[in-house]
């Protein structure tokens, strides 16, 4: 009998180890080891940054300034991620086992008695369950060689000479980028008319720098289907059929939830939780991607860690709508928080003193919303280091700031956050 069963070793690795140091006797089942740390550390967050952020100096090197381009060594790049991944996990290992939690390995099979693992069932007075989630393939023919998801993007011996990218949310957006930015021919493909439903005038200037870094956008276009002939994709859509070396399904994720085996724990796309993650069955968990809420790395660790205080004996709404939400878009990224109110205000980066200091800077824009009273809502940011930017405004909302509040801050100069000053003395 255990105080709390983890399933999953994703970010709730950090709820384990915060209530086994609390005292409580806790187990963490995990079906492979090798993936502890989960999506975030070994397929998504992680690596691609890792690529990104080397991906943007060879991008912005492309500048008449300079006289050399740089060029990524993208098998090396890879290593190179590859080793920081097995240290890191080699670190949370170690850490979860030094804080006294219980590892073991195998598939957990939530039953209607208890945890099932091994062949064996567990009982405990509370289960957190956080499965993960995966890329969402459909009917498509995947084959992990040709026809790939993120997971075999961010491994691949070589940048492609050509991909084509299906989806346009964020894992799409991303590896666009990534790969426009190394010299690959990029087609991007999505069935809406436009890229994003961010705000107007950040969307239209995202598409400017999408075509800006060579990625060719193909809109309102579906794909009919995709084989591999000859180690090429052939692709046949609504408008027409052309040949890819790569196709990359960017068509978002799809939860892990085969482990839910009992009616007690009502399941329809996701884990049905109540706002505190509760699950229909008593003491019984589920956070991060498995209850649809919001699949953030991010956002999966806010929800381990508002469990562990329930659990712990501290009841607090976990609010969602303050979590920042990012794309990693080059040279600019994309970053928003809150909500979207009638009462806005805009401003450009091009009207900072620091415009034109890095590359396609004059695209960014601000936008700050907030409500009757003044209060900061929620605001969107399209600017160089965006997900950094964006931290600021998560501040401004989690302190409950009206705008007078936020003016008396003073940022330095010349930097990009003075566009949140800036914005701010627009509202009206």
């Amino acid at each position: 009998m255990y105080d709390v069963i983890c399933i999953g070793g994703g970010l709730n690795y950090a709820a384990a180890v915060i209530l086994a140091k609390a005292g409580k006797k806790v187990a963490l089942i995990e079906k492979n080891l090798n993936h502890i740390g989960g999506t975030c550390l070994h397929n998504g967050c992680i690596p691609s940054k890792n690529l990104l952020h080397r991906a943007k100096i060879a991008l912005e090197s492309k500048e008449e300034v300079f006289s050399h381009k740089a060029k990524v060594n993208f098998k090396k790049l890879v290593q190179k991620t590859s080793k920081n991944l097995e240290f890191r996990t080699e670190a949370i290992l170690k850490q979860i086992k030094s804080s006294g939690v219980e590892i073991i390995e195998g598939e957990a099979k939530v039953k209607k008695d208890g945890v099932e693992v091994n062949g064996e069932i567990l009982t405990s007075t509370y289960t957190i369950i956080a499965t993960g989630s995966r890329p969402k393939v459909l009917n498509f023919n995947y084959d992990k060689k040709r026809i790939i998801t993120s997971n075999e993007a961010l491994t691949l011996e070589e940048s492609p000479k050509e991909i084509s990218v299906y989806g346009s949310g964020a894992i799409g957006l991303e590896m666009a980028s990534l790969f426009a930015s190394l010299g690959s021919k990029v087609n991007l493909i999505y069935r809406k008319d436009k890229v994003t439903k961010f705000h107007e005038k950040i969307n239209e200037n995202l598409e400017k720098q999408l075509r800006e870094i060579g990625i060719n956008l193909m809109p309102n276009t579906e794909i009919i289907d995709a084989n591999v002939e000859n180690n090429e994709v052939v692709i046949k859509t609504n408008k027409e059929e052309f040949k890819t070396q790569y196709l990359l399904l960017a068509l978002g994720r799809e939860p892990n939830i085969e482990l839910i085996q009992t009616d007690e724990i009502e399941v329809d796309k996701y884990i049905k939780v109540d706002d505190y993650f509760r699950t229909t069955k008593e003491n019984i968990f589920a956070i991060g991607d498995v209850n649809g809420k919001v699949l953030l790395a991010h956002a999966a660790r806010a929800e381990a860690l508002n469990v562990v205080d329930q659990i712990l004996g501290k009841n607090e709404r976990l609010d969602l709508n303050l979590i920042p939400k990012f794309i990693y878009t080059l040279p600019l990224g994309y970053a928003s928080i809150g909500e979207t109110t009638e009462n806005s205000a805009v401003f450009k980066v091009a009207n900072l003193g620091i415009s034109n200091s890095s590359y396609l800077d004059e695209l960014g824009i601000i936008v700050i919303y907030v409500d009757n009273e003044k209060f900061v809502k929620g605001a969107e940011i399209f600017a160089p280091n965006a997900e950094e930017l964006i931290g600021i405004m998560a501040t401004a909302l989690a302190g409950e700031m009206d705008i007078n509040t936020l003016k008396k801050a003073v940022f330095p100069h010349p930097t990009y956050s003075e566009m949140v000053d800036r914005v701010v003395r627009k509202v009206r």
